[in-house]
């Protein structure tokens, strides 16, 4: 499928039928995320993989939004190891990590499997819970899996502001 087709096919996925996700499509995931582009290529990304009942529960105790995959990416990022821009010192490392976390979820979407983009957690719960360094932002949950019979894209997934809504060209 092309990629249009695919932004087009991603949706928000909150409803999983359980299945575990097999090691080979998670290896394309995570290879994914490794080839996506950061900043100066300083790949501060930290990718935590919660698939263990025992680490589950802990996300769920963090979050009311997992959903009850049978997996999850907790995708961080190294503030230490990310790019500053010079100007204002503006640390990159939400932005790789966002980067990254969006080249997983298309990869998962072209392999049949569903995520949602979760940033309604508690920081601090997640970080105790996990024992995330302190230099490391958790910036996104995304839970993982199979469709369930059930799940459908919101209706409105596709309704999208019209172009001229949100592009100017050469000024605002």
């Amino acid at each position: 499928m092309n990629f249009i087709e695919l932004a087009k096919e991603r949706y928000s996925l909150r409803s999983f039928d359980g299945r575990k996700v097999e090691q080979e499509k998670l290896d394309l995931i995570l290879k994914a995320g490794q080839l996506a582009p950061t900043a100066v290529n300083y790949q501060p990304q930290r990718i935590l993989v919660i698939e263990s009942d025992e680490a589950l529960v802990k996300l769920k105790e963090c979050t009311s939004c997992h959903f009850n995959a049978p997996m999850a990416l907790l995708v961080c990022a190294d503030k230490d190891e990310a790019w500053k821009r010079t100007y204002d010192g503006k640390v990159h490392a939400d932005i790789d990590a966002s980067i990254v976390a969006t080249h997983m979820m298309l990869q998962a979407t072209e392999l049949g499997l569903g995520t949602t983009w979760v940033g309604h957690f508690d920081p601090i719960a997640i970080v105790n819970a996990f024992n995330i360094p302190s230099n490391f932002e958790p910036v996104c949950i995304f839970p993982i899996g199979y469709p369930g019979k059930d799940a459908k894209p919101n209706p409105n997934h596709l309704k999208r502001k019209d172009l001229s809504q949100t592009v100017s060209y050469n000024h605002f």
